[in-house]
């Protein structure tokens, strides 16, 4: 669909090279941090010892990524996004060669391992801060390169190379660890930045719509909260996956599972950690050729609470391969809710208050994942691994009941 604005639009042939570049830049940069995430949670849980050390990965994170998201999302609105951008994936790139410098044999020779673990808890908190301007700013790059009426096809698109990404950092991730150790994962992780920071500069500035004394900055972020929360489809869609996130979150234990339950090394860490990528990309390549046209509100709640249903299942599954469908069939769900909400964001969110309206999903969506993270390590100190992941489930269940009765708008949704 893209690339029929070509006979219609003069610019369509830049437009195209430019959404290439963003989405090329895009996947290598999230397969470099789909790989750093793999290695951190495995080092980690190797230094400590610890499965809430983990879940304080996941808070280190957290913590700055929700504080700075909605001050993140005025400030893309009124500044340059490929300045931006490019400045976030070049913090990345030095968080990188920190991380590096922390697995080098003389660190590990003259630091505790416990040191170590702060250090690595102190580069996860500064990315959180980056990532909270970097993240939204993908996709109101995106809404600004794309003509509005092929932006559904393009958000698809862009959510599958996303996913793409995620699957091929996770499962690379445990074979380099397996094959290079610690620090030559870090060395392939730092090429890849770099790749993309290059890739991404070649994009063309892309100025702000609104104007920098137009508003004061409280004035700016109320604007944004809301039109979120007047927006009922917006509103629904971000709290379930919130949620279903929040207490879902069995990928988090993954590192655990491989290794104490189901002892099946880093190679199998790597698969298990990328099965939900997989059965996400699966999908999306699907909805790409076969999108969901009707009651796509329904099918969203049904979609959340087979995610729910496949999280008890892995909990409580001892073999591989049953442990392996069920982290694949949840991704095949949840992929469902990605693309679903996605395509909402993108068609309800006006041009000069996406930086906002992104940030403030990233702020409740994406930043779940990494408290979803701390309340699974939480838990399973708690309750015990299994038991906590079994809990996650249900409570996954629970809010899709909840939602169901309390949201009926979001049940008869259709775009």
């Amino acid at each position: 669909m893209i690339e029929e604005q070509v006979k219609q639009d003069p610019y369509a042939a830049i437009r195209i090279s430019e959404f290439r570049n963003l989405v090329i830049g895009r996947f290598i940069f999230i397969m470099a941090l789909r790989m750093m995430s793999t290695l951190v949670g495995w080092w980690i849980y190797n230094l400590t010892n610890a499965p809430i050390a983990i879940g304080i990965v996941g808070l280190s994170e957290f913590i700055p990524a929700f504080a700075f998201a909605l001050y993140a999302g005025h400030v893309i609105d009124i500044s340059e996004k490929r300045k931006l951008l490019i400045t976030g994936v070049a913090l990345y790139f030095v968080a990188a060669l920190i991380l590096l410098f922390l697995a080098t044999n003389f660190t590990s020779q003259h630091l505790h391992n416990h040191v170590i673990a702060i250090c690595i808890y102190a580069v996860i908190f500064c990315t959180g801060i980056v990532r909270s301007f970097a993240g939204p700013t993908f996709n109101v790059i995106l809404a600004q390169i794309v003509p509005k009426k092929t932006l559904q096809n393009a958000t698809t698109w862009n959510q599958g190379a996303w996913l793409s990404a995620s699957v091929s950092g996770h499962a690379i991730g445990g074979f380099l660890i397996a094959g290079l150790g610690n620090a030559g994962t870090l060395i392939v992780v730092s090429s890849l930045v770099l790749i993309a920071f290059i890739i991404l500069f070649q994009l063309k500035p892309k100025p702000a719509l609104n104007e920098r004394g137009e508003k004061k900055t409280w004035d700016s972020v109320k604007e944004g909260l809301n039109f979120v929360f007047k927006t009922k489809e917006l509103l629904g869609a971000i709290s379930l996956d919130l949620f279903a996130v929040l207490f879902g979150g069995a990928v988090a234990m993954v590192p655990v599972f491989a290794r104490d339950i189901l002892k099946i090394g880093p190679e199998g860490f790597g698969f298990l950690n990328g099965a939900s990528d997989i059965g996400s990309i699966c999908i999306v390549i699907v909805l790409t050729f076969f999108p969901v046209r009707k009651q796509q509100g329904k099918k969203l709640l049904f979609a959340v609470a087979g995610f729910g249903t496949c999280i008890i299942i892995f909990a409580l599954s001892k073999l591989f391969w049953i442990s392996f469908a069920a982290l694949m069939i949840s991704g095949m769900l949840d992929g469902i809710s990605v693309v679903t909400r996605g395509t909402i964001m993108q068609l309800k969110t006006p041009d000069n208050m996406r930086g906002r309206v992104m940030s403030v999903n990233s702020m409740f969506i994406n930043s779940s994942n990494e408290l979803g993270q701390f309340e699974s390590g939480v838990a399973a100190r708690l309750l015990g691994v299994v038991p906590s992941v079994v809990f996650g489930g249900c409570m996954t269940l629970l809010v899709v009941v909840t939602t169901w009765f309390k949201a009926p708008s979001l049940r008869k949704m259709e775009y």
